[in-house]
């Protein structure tokens, strides 16, 4: 069966991140694509220019359009921009996918730098939506910013701080690595069950917009198809992967290009 999955995200219309990344990421990986567009974006490869949000009524309104009708089987959460969205979409999960597996990507900071998350939203990621998740995906600044403390320097730091962070409420977390220095890619996880590490070969290149979405996306599109975290959060990194390894094919932008989300490999379902 094919899986129905739900990204409540911003737009990039340079079609790299957000929204159109977690479209192509989880119809990449065998499920059925659906959105809740929480901000638009003004961005290209070379950074956030502008940003517009919806009414939160209206954002509300798409998701409860979603959900009156389709069966969904997995949520993905990025871009959430303030607390009140934040507080109207950890509402929506708790009235509406109580028992589904939610992947929160934290965004809170462009590749270029710019904030994506108000301060009161930070608060309210931790606080409300963070205790939701079935799944927490911090890069290693991400993290740091959720923990208030320095980022992660070596491998113990890490297991040190995705532990830290499921105390936060969410059932694992993904810690991931890659702003780290070395010749592999190690990310960290942190389930019930312990510590696991996922190892991949570190891949030189500036084709790395939107490789956040991209991964927590497939993880909630593995979810959906009945995998566990940890199988879920493997096939995953092995696409992403993939996808960086293959974003040479594309030719987008001057700045930080897009991986290529319809590579030939694929994760397993």
């Amino acid at each position: 069966m094919i899986p129905n999955i739900l990204s409540i995200a911003g737009s990039d219309p340079s079609g790299g991140a957000g929204i159109q990344a977690d479209i192509k990421a989880i119809s990449a990986n065998g499920g059925y694509a659906m959105s809740v567009i929480t901000a638009l974006t003004a961005q290209n490869t070379q950074g956030v220019r502008a940003v517009y949000l919806p009414p939160v009524d209206f954002i509300v309104e798409q998701a409860n359009a979603v959900f009156d009708d389709i069966s969904t089987d997995a949520v993905k959460i990025g871009m959430l921009v303030n607390a009140d969205i934040t507080r109207a979409i950890t509402t929506i999960l708790i009235e509406r996918a109580a028992t589904t597996p939610v992947v929160v990507d934290p965004v809170m900071i462009a590749k270029g730098g710019a904030s994506l998350l108000d301060p009161s939203g930070v608060d309210s990621l931790i606080t409300q939506l963070i205790p939701q998740a079935t799944l927490l995906t911090p890069n290693l600044p991400e993290a740091a910013f959720l923990l208030g403390c320095a980022p992660a320097q070596t491998e113990t730091e890490m297991e040190i701080q995705a532990t830290a962070l499921r105390t936060m409420g969410a059932n694992s977390v993904l810690l991931k690595g890659g702003h780290l220095d070395g010749q592999f890619s190690h990310d960290c996880l942190a389930t019930a069950d312990g510590i696991d590490w996922l190892q991949a070969p570190r891949i030189l290149t500036r084709n790395t917009h939107g490789t956040g979405c991209t991964l927590a996306a497939t993880i909630a599109t593995n979810l959906g198809h009945g995998q566990s975290p940890a199988l879920a959060c493997t096939n995953a990194k092995r696409y992403i992967h993939a996808t960086i390894e293959q974003a040479h094919q594309l030719k987008v932008g001057s700045g930080h290009g897009p991986v290529h989300h319809f590579t030939e490999s694929h994760s397993c379902h």
